[in-house]
């Protein structure tokens, strides 16, 4: 028997393993889906507008990006169609960033195919562990902020 590599890697290595393996699948089948031109940064963008419109410098905050790179990413996605600008309901110069029907189609199109590989690992894991992994995670989350749930935001 072979020893188990992974048996004594520290806890943050192995959550970035996970996420970024997890992550790199869900990629490959949303891009198979019809969306190869759409990477994670515009995910967790979609997100961030899926409830309410933001305008510039709070989906930089949102994203923890600048203030720039927010309105590269939404110049790109409003190019391609994703996105509209709109004038802010509270007037002046700000504008409202919202998704079109686009981004909608696309958040439902991940939606499914994120539910489905969810399921794919429970079936794996079983639905205990599935359940027990959760909501250790969870915990770990309230630990290290439990004053508010933190937001998604991209490191890369």
């Amino acid at each position: 028997m072979t020893d188990d590599a992974l048996k004594n890697t520290e806890l943050t290595f192995l959550l970035g393993m996970s996420f970024q393996l997890v992550l790199r699948e869900f990629t490959e089948r949303i891009s198979a889906a019809g969306y190869p031109d759409l990477r994670p940064i515009h995910g967790f963008t979609f997100q961030a507008l899926q409830h309410q419109g933001l305008t510039g410098t709070e989906l930089a905050d949102k994203l923890g990006v600048t203030k720039q790179a927010a309105g590269q990413i939404v110049d790109d996605l409003e190019a391609r169609g994703y996105l509209l600008r709109e004038p802010h309901p509270a007037g002046g110069r700000r504008k409202l960033i919202t998704l079109t029907d686009k981004a909608r189609t696309h958040l439902r199109v991940a939606g499914q195919t994120l539910h489905a590989l969810e399921a794919e690992i429970t079936e794996k894991l079983g639905t205990t562990d599935l359940a027990q992994l959760r909501t250790q995670l969870a915990q770990i989350i309230r630990t290290i902020s439990p004053q508010s749930t933190p937001a998604l935001r991209p490191m890369w």
